[in-house]
């Protein structure tokens, strides 16, 4: 689409005018600092902790966490109940604030229209990841962590909160919201989605989240005008042939793998933080948030269409886990044969750890759903059960992030 089209479909679509789908008068319902602004200025914390306190009055709002700076980290709950749960988690990168705004203005237009749940859905947002780090816009948090690479290690109180709540609800989906900087001609794409490539994530998860992406999201962005493709992944300008791969692999500490190894479908979304042609500041902006809402709608569009076949993925993902005897993948991805070195055909039944290693992981493990047991002196991790996927990549001393060397145990 050449640029007097794309700015045509965007004019169309309402994101040059109103960057936003519609609202209800300003009189009916509180609306957040950013469409004040109509998209000149993000909504400030202080905004942020005074729209939820309003929406807690028709929607569940809890404290899940507290930030190196003291800051709340919170979980709203939406929905009607039922078997269905959805995760979204927004703006993990402190710096890539349209995420955390399409979840605040999401969770208000469930909170006012409660019809828009799917049924048997429960919908939870996170809906700022990183306080500390949208205070100083920044991409870690306030010690410097990139929150999105402490999914395994959970060093920071971010990750541990996401750990926590992954663990409790047990989502079917985790749904990530994040920004990227373009690079012009190959690169340059409205929108960017991935799945989870780790190898060790059950085939009927990795392709339900695949077809999340391809079928779910690209279709609800490019539907209205907008460009999409697969994140990580430069194409040639003239072929649209991929090229390079710059990002988007198979690292389990990525939380749309490390979810995908939970048993859930894992979702990247980025969006362009870049004006497109013709755009002034705050009109990408309002494109970049719409562009995030849209996304949304792509998720929740396969809850309504694919509620059988996603409910399937991770239910039989988690109930045979344990009985899996399956190798263990240790590098590579569903695009990279990973070397023999970093391949497992013939797994342990578990990992020994001495007392001191359990003292100094346990509550990692607890995080992330990890069962134990005595073994003498020390513990036993045994693989014969649902966290089976992930316990090799926190134990095992081939791992690139293990928590500790457990000793390999060919008896349980």
């Amino acid at each position: 689409m050449g640029i007097s089209g794309k700015l045509a479909a965007l004019t169309a679509a309402g994101l040059l005018l109103s960057g936003l789908p519609a609202l209800a008068a300003a009189d009916e319902v509180p609306r957040t600092g950013f469409e004040q602004s109509n998209g000149a200025r993000w909504t400030t914390t202080a905004e942020e902790h005074a729209l939820l306190d309003r929406l807690s009055r028709k929607v569940d709002v809890s404290q899940i966490g507290t930030t190196v700076q003291g800051r709340p980290l919170n979980l709203v709950r939406v929905g009607r109940g039922g078997p269905t749960t959805v995760l979204f988690l927004c703006s993990q990168h402190g710096d890539e604030p349209a995420g955390r705004e399409a979840c605040l203005i999401k969770i208000r237009d469930l909170a006012y229209r409660k019809d828009s749940v799917p049924a048997g859905t429960n919908l939870l947002f996170v809906p700022t990841a990183n306080p500390d780090g949208r205070e100083a816009n920044t991409r870690g948090n306030a010690n410097g962590v990139d929150i999105n690479r402490d999914h395994i290690a959970l060093e920071t109180p971010e990750g541990r909160a996401a750990a926590a709540v992954i663990r409790d609800y047990q989502p079917d989906v985790v749904h990530d919201l994040h920004e990227f900087g373009p690079r012009p001609l190959v690169y340059d794409k409205d929108v960017l989605w991935l799945w989870p490539r780790n190898l060790n994530v059950h085939k009927r998860v990795h392709d339900e989240s695949e077809t999340l992406s391809r079928s779910y999201i690209r279709t609800a962005v490019e539907s209205r005008g907008l460009t999409s493709g697969v994140y990580g992944i430069l194409v040639d300008p003239e072929t649209g042939e991929p090229t390079q791969q710059i990002a988007g692999d198979g690292q389990e500490r990525i939380l749309r793998n490390t979810t995908g190894l939970k048993h859930s479908l894992g979702l990247l979304v980025e969006t362009n933080d870049a004006p497109n042609p013709g755009e002034d500041q705050p009109a990408a902006a309002r494109r970049r948030v719409a562009s995030h809402l849209y996304g949304v709608s792509g998720t929740l569009g396969l809850v309504k269409e694919r509620r059988g076949q996603l409910e399937a993925a991770t239910t039989i993902s988690r109930v045979t886990a344990p009985f899996d005897r399956g190798p263990i993948y240790f590098g590579g991805a569903d695009n990279e044969t990973p070397p023999a070195s970093k391949v497992e055909p013939n797994p342990p039944c578990g990992y020994k750890l001495t007392a001191e290693q359990y003292a100094q992981v346990k509550d990692k493990l607890a995080l992330h759903g990890v069962q134990s047991r005595r073994d003498g002196t020390g513990r036993l991790v045994a693989l014969a059960q649902q966290a089976r996927p992930l316990i090799p990549l926190l134990l095992d001393a081939r791992a690139d992030f293990e928590l500790v060397q457990g000793i390999p145990s060919k008896h349980c």
